[in-house]
């Protein structure tokens, strides 16, 4: 009977540990955003890199993301106004790295920026497909929203000048997955 007891503890141990663990995530950073020299290879796009780091329900982290955005703005119907330009991004990947070492993976999905050129400032909203990391987000996916402001320091000596190099803070919020074989 009592073999029979720690088999049945054993497998319902085992099988547990085959589901994916979801973890919530909310984050929130502050960095920097600059034009790249990075080429993507979209027409008519303009491609950025910025550098975040922050901390939350995952730990302290950084982040770089590459994107390529809309050289020209498009029609948007969240962001609207005679000062407001949308510009969507049509590629783009980020890395998190973690304090404890563990990488995050993510892929540009879905999102743009909306530039309010009388508050002089952008707001953007973008959604990552979670495609996989090491350590403790080995295998894992999922899905993050990324909600950020921005706000120009510097440009450049054009006529009318390029704003090149923002202030950056917002959030990342979402879900990861991680099989149940991940370790914790």
């Amino acid at each position: 009977m009592k073999h029979t007891a720690t088999m049945a503890l054993m497998l319902t141990l085992g099988v547990a540990g085959v589901y994916a663990q979801q973890i919530p995530v909310n984050m929130t950073f502050s960095g920097d955003g600059t034009p790249s020299v990075i080429d993507l290879k979209h027409p008519n796009t303009n491609t950025s890199e910025e550098n975040l780091a922050g901390s939350g329900s995952q730990g302290p982290f950084t982040f770089r993301l590459v994107r390529a955005s809309t050289a020209a703005p498009q029609p948007s119907t969240t962001c609207s106004g005679p000062t407001k330009f949308y510009f969507p991004n049509v590629a783009g990947a980020g890395l998190f790295r973690f304090f404890d070492g563990s990488l995050l993976t993510v892929n540009l999905t879905d999102g743009g920026d909306c530039i309010d050129f009388a508050a002089n400032e952008a707001h953007c909203t973008l959604t990552f497909q979670v495609t996989g990391g090491t350590g403790r987000f080995q295998g894992a996916s999922g899905v993050l929203t990324f909600n950020e402001t921005a706000t120009p320091i510097l440009s450049d000596a054009s006529n009318p000048p390029n704003p090149v190099f923002f202030t950056e803070t917002g959030e990342f919020t979402g879900t990861i997955s991680r099989g149940g074989n991940s370790r914790p």
